[in-house]
């Protein structure tokens, strides 16, 4: 199976992959800061970074025009696409919040966040095929070994079982909207940019409801610097992490998918580190020393493996 129907090359996919999952690590900070400077509760955001992450990804898509694809695909199919990403990344996104309201922070990503790749791995194999081998394998246990040793290397996280089946919905929504991503950019018609705009329109009409009752407009004594985060939240993590990370997916096989964007935690630890003055510990870095090395060896695997099928097929494969 040809990892590059969708135009894109696999490699550029696993940049897109790296660059959305450091941004994704950003955006914890953010909203902890929106938390801080207003009243604005957890829907409410997750509802104003995917309505202002539409209005941007809107306007540069009208600005750049629509990507590449080999064919447009019927209108009723782009929209059960959008659909049913949109109806994912809103489960995935409110799911996790309700996660980390319950069960603290630290469970809620392992949780999220680990059980994502084995569900992904596991679907990936029953509908698409797709194989990861003993190397694959390795590197996926090792980076949620990575994982748990990272959030959890504090010792200080208690565990709901209420937050536990919340933060295992969130993972499910998440592998959903990973799989189907995959699967439908293995048609060779995927337009990337089409169908982010359209799931985030998706999501943002599904939160909307749960954002009114928990409250659209937030109280806040600093309206300027509350303004300038949420625009932040809107477009880094949001309108080009997203941008990226669907464009990558359709691409890149779902198990590597899933175990680069766990980059996220490790973006989140550094920025702690290095901008907001946390002490470096040791599980620290020896959690962000196996995730690292696991994605390296997944998107080494990846690469080379589109260099084979490329070879196989008798296409020029550049250096």
């Amino acid at each position: 199976m040809s990892n590059n129907v969708s135009g894109l090359p696999v490699g550029r996919g696993l940049i897109y992959l790296v660059v959305a999952g450091a941004a994704w690590g950003t955006a914890g900070a953010a909203a902890s800061l929106v938390y801080r400077t207003s009243d604005m509760g957890p829907v409410a955001l997750s509802f104003w970074r995917c309505a202002v992450g539409l209005a941007v990804l809107y306007a540069a898509r009208l600005l750049f025009g629509r990507s590449r694809a080999a064919a447009p695909a019927p209108l009723g199919r782009r929209a059960a696409r959008a659909t049913a990403t949109g109806i994912g990344l809103a489960v995935f996104q409110t799911a996790y919040f309700a996660a980390v309201s319950a069960t603290g922070l630290a469970v809620a990503t392992v949780v999220t966040l680990g059980a994502g790749p084995v569900l992904i791995a596991v679907g990936a194999r029953l509908t698409m095929g797709e194989r990861l081998g003993r190397g694959g394998l390795a590197s996926v246990a090792g980076a949620l070994t990575g994982l748990v040793v990272l959030v959890l290397g504090g010792g200080d996280a208690t565990v709901d079982p209420v937050g536990v089946l919340l933060a295992l919905l969130s993972a499910a929504g998440y592998s959903a909207m990973t799989l189907l991503t995959r699967w439908w950019g293995r048609d060779g018609g995927t337009d990337a940019s089409g169908a982010t705009v359209g799931a985030f329109a998706v999501t943002s009409l599904v939160l909307l409801p749960f954002a009114a009752v928990e409250g659209l407009v937030p109280h806040t004594d600093a309206p300027g610097a509350l303004s300038l985060l949420l625009a932040y939240v809107a477009t880094v993590p949001t309108a080009l992490a997203y941008g990226l990370y669907f464009a990558g997916a359709a691409v890149v096989r779902s198990a590597t998918v899933s175990v680069i964007m766990l980059l996220e935690p490790v973006s989140a630890a550094v920025l702690a580190v290095a901008v907001l003055g946390e002490r470096l510990t040791a599980a620290t870095l020896v959690g962000t020393l196996l995730m690292l090395g696991s994605v390296a060896g997944l998107a080494a695997g990846e690469a080379r493996d589109a260099r084979a099928a490329r070879r196989a097929r008798g296409d020029a494969v550049p250096a």
